[in-house]
């Protein structure tokens, strides 16, 4: 029996005087043995200390965008089209690159980097995807930007938007889905096959002195050969051959 337990026998005999001993202590017996028959808590030692927090809520479908993309500025075409579904977020490093970008020297640098905090800014205001910008990890401040933000991606099992072909490498090196918009791109392309024929206005000479050039609809270069008396017009050519390049297909024809 606890402390507290007598102490309770003890103040309900007290209280009981006056009545029949054997009276007082038959109230007393079923006091203690209702008490015994109770639950016993043990009250926790433990104090939360001075930066206790609860536990970190789990971002949705973490989507981080690398300055490389938000400047390249494709990536908000494509969130507007519905593809990527879930939570964009921005680092704050990412943040502060940005708006280094926008108060450079450079013109060029400082209108992608302020066209780039514009499209953020509408981005934060639409209603198809939650915005965050996320705070960096406390053991990853004396890291580069890149690590920071595949430390960050990794730690709440999220992808990364972007541009930077290093960075594509050691994202997916270190365990975190990157997808680069360059590669995208590329995969989007039209795809021709040799003996498909085609009707392509020649727009400038190639290399070679005979050749032409000429463009598809989705930017993909087409080499026509013996066509570089044909520039300004339209005509109709074969496809003779295709070749993969890291910076995409180009396409190899002949006039019909």
């Amino acid at each position: 029996m606890t402390k507290t337990e007598k102490k309770i026998i003890k103040e309900i005999r007290k209280e009981a005087q006056g009545f029949p001993k054997g009276f007082v202590v038959s109230i007393a017996d079923e006091v203690a043995k209702t008490l015994a028959r109770m639950p016993r808590f043990k009250r926790s030692k433990r104090k939360p200390s001075a930066g206790w927090q609860t536990k970190k809520k789990k971002i949705d479908n973490p989507i981080f965008l690398d300055t490389s993309a938000i400047i390249d500025g494709r990536i908000f075409d494509i969130i507007a089209l519905g593809v990527f579904t879930g939570t964009i977020v921005i680092l704050e490093s990412i943040l502060s690159e940005l708006k280094h970008i926008a108060d450079s020297q450079d013109m060029v640098k400082r209108v992608r980097g302020r066209k780039g905090l514009e499209m953020l800014e509408k981005l934060k205001k639409g209603k198809r995807n939650r915005f965050l910008v996320l705070q960096d990890l406390e053991d990853s401040k004396s890291k580069e930007v890149d690590e920071k933000l595949i430390l960050s991606a990794k730690n709440n099992k999220g992808r990364i938007i972007t541009c930077d072909y290093s960075l594509e490498k050691k994202a997916l090196i270190g365990g975190v889905l990157a997808i680069n918009i360059n590669t995208l791109a590329n995969h989007l392309k039209i795809t021709a096959v040799p003996g498909e024929a085609l009707h392509i206005s020649v727009l400038h000479k190639g290399k070679e002195i005979t050749q032409g050039v000429g463009y598809l609809d989705d930017g993909t270069m087409l080499v026509i050969e013996n066509a570089s008396d044909d520039l300004g017009k339209t005509v109709d050519v074969v496809v003779s051959r295709v070749i993969q390049t890291t910076a995409g297909r180009i396409l190899f024809a002949k006039k019909i």
